[in-house]
Formats: C-alpha cells, structure tokens, sequence
C-alpha cells in the first residue's frame, strides 16, 4: 500500500512535467500551413509534402512517445 500512497503523490508533478514538455514539444515543430498559404494555396500548391529528417524527425517521436505517456499516465490518475 506504501506505493500506491507514493504514486498518488507524484502523479500530479508527473503530469504537469508531460504536459509542459508536450506542449513545448508541440510548439517547437514546424509549422507548413502559414494563413497566406492556406488561404491562397501557396506558391506550390495545396499538396505540398516534406518529410522530416534529422533533428526534426527525433522531436516529432520524442513528442508522440510524450503524448502516450500523458494519456497513460491521466488513465492511471483516473483509476486511482
């Protein structure tokens, strides 16, 4: 029982830790769809794609693997 206790206690900080690094995880992504773009279609076109490399790739697995964690960890807060 001295864990449960334990992680009814941490649970709160360990969210709002998901929650600030999923939310600078978010912000810290590019960005394609400016409102000129979306609105007029851009220069090149509505369809355009680019696919992420490097530093850009890890940030974007770095953000889902966060957003899991948040979503399993306010289920785990639901169920205690």
């Amino acid at each position: 029982m001295h864990l449960m206790q334990t992680l009814v206690l941490v649970l709160p900080y360990i969210q709002i830790a998901l929650a600030f690094l999923l939310v600078g995880g978010v912000l810290l992504q590019r960005s394609d769809a400016s409102v000129g773009g979306a609105l007029s279609g851009g220069s090149d076109g509505p369809a355009t794609q680019f696919s992420r490399r490097g530093a850009e790739k890890q940030l974007f697995n770095a953000t889902v693997i966060v957003a899991i964690l948040f979503v399993l960890s306010n289920i785990l807060a639901y169920l205690l």
